[in-house]
């Protein structure tokens, strides 16, 4: 490991993460019947939602559970083999010589420390997205990756979902859309009646979490229930609507039309109603364009008002393609031409939710990978491009200019 990466890791509270480690001899194929023995770090709500569905993963078994809150810990060893051990610890796991493969579902700003420790320990790795927390961890974790020849699989499970992946062959790869100048995303909610109100009543008895550790390299601070249990919107552990929602969207853009980081941002929007005292804004609009590419991606968020859900559209020049998390349409410009329309369990347009067999589909190419050691459907490149064009747009916004990739 350079220097340079060794310093990148120290700062982000790691270092005891690597210090027991050994030269690692990558692993070769495995069996397609032997057995995938695995960890899980962070078992929130989240992670417990991939866990209940590594039953129907044929081969895979959760033999060890960590976190540093008690409740979730408990939590988490309901959904785990029966046999499995618990820590609150997570050097415990990369010392664990009877794990072969790590799931990380921790806040945004533990994902990369705890990614390339595992990589280093020789773990392969499940680690939800949005990859990176910040647009300088892109680098290291590529490089983990690929120098402890590690599989690495994001949670961006779009890149597994059956009908996603029908429409883009159908309509992206086979030409039929025509040329694509602009692409609209969004991902709207309905919460403002609970944002607006007073701050949300979050029990959480501090003597059973490990505080300290959890803020990892954060300011330190005395405990704060809020920061905790809604973390995602406090720049210091997540990203807001950009890294939590739109990241899904855009690495769909990116997958369907074969595009990596965006070269440059421009966003606007603020924090209009929220009363939780979250530091990201509660509606957000940003603009992406991508180098060498003439082609304009637009994202609108908000929080107020969730009539049309989370969507995309490619507008190209013989038709446009919609699709979400439970269908596909393709709208000929050719009036003379019907739509075509695909969808999942009658879902309406804008579905948002993960349906379970999505998240075994992802799990599942993770595991054949990790089998296989080929790559999978979302290694950590793909990771480092989405989030690092959600940490743009959230620059852009932060320091109100446009923001150009590289700085």
């Amino acid at each position: 490991m350079t220097a340079t990466r060794r310093q990148f890791v120290r700062s982000l509270g790691a270092t005891a993460a690597l210090a027991s480690t050994q030269a690692i001899t990558p692993r070769i194929a495995m069996s397609a019947n032997e057995t995938v023995r695995i960890a899980c770090i962070g078992t929130g709500s989240r992670c417990r939602q991939l866990m209940e569905q590594v039953p129907h993963v044929p081969g895979l078994r959760i033999v060890q559970v960590c976190d540093l809150w008690d409740w979730a810990l408990g939590e988490g060893k309901k959904l785990a083999d029966p046999n499995a051990t618990t820590t609150k610890h997570y050097q415990e796991v990369f010392d664990n010589k009877d794990v072969d493969a790590v799931l990380i579902a921790t806040p945004d700003h533990w994902h990369v420390p705890l990614t390339l420790a595992a990589c280093e320990a020789g773990k392969d790795v499940y680690v939800e997205k949005p990859l990176t927390h910040n647009l300088a961890e892109g680098e290291a974790v590529i490089a983990a990756q690929n120098e402890n020849k590690r599989i690495v699989q994001v949670g961006q499970q779009q890149r597994s979902m059956t009908h996603l992946r029908e429409a883009r062959e159908r309509y992206i790869e086979s030409g039929v859309i025509g040329d694509i100048y602009q692409v609209r995303l969004w991902w709207d909610r309905s919460r403002y009646d609970q944002l607006a109100g007073p701050p949300l009543d979050l029990r959480v008895d501090p003597e059973q979490v490990d505080w300290k550790t959890w803020l990892g390299d954060a300011k330190p601070r005395p405990f704060d229930v809020q920061q905790f249990r809604q973390w995602r919107f406090y720049w210091d552990f997540g990203g807001g609507i950009l890294t939590d929602l739109m990241v899904h969207l855009l690495d769909v853009v990116h997958w369907y039309l074969d595009l990596e980081m965006a070269e440059t941002a421009v966003a606007s929007g603020g924090s209009y109603f929220n009363n939780q005292g979250w530091d990201v804004p509660d509606t957000l609009n940003a603009a992406f364009t991508y180098k060498d590419r003439p082609l304009s991606v637009v994202f609108h968020g908000t929080f107020a008002n969730g009539l049309h859900g989370a969507g995309i559209e490619f507008q190209g020049r013989h038709g446009t393609l919609y699709v979400d998390r439970g269908r596909y349409e393709f709208h000929p410009l050719d009036r003379d031409k019907a739509p075509e329309i695909k969808t999942i369990d009658d879902h309406p347009r804008g579905y948002e939710d993960t349906r379970p067999e999505q998240d075994r589909a992802h799990l599942q190419n993770w595991i054949d990978c990790v089998r296989s050691r080929e790559k999978p459907h979302c290694p950590a490149e793909v990771g480092v491009w989405s989030a690092g064009t959600a940490h743009m747009g959230n620059l852009a916004y932060r320091e109100e200019r446009v923001y150009r990739r590289g700085g």
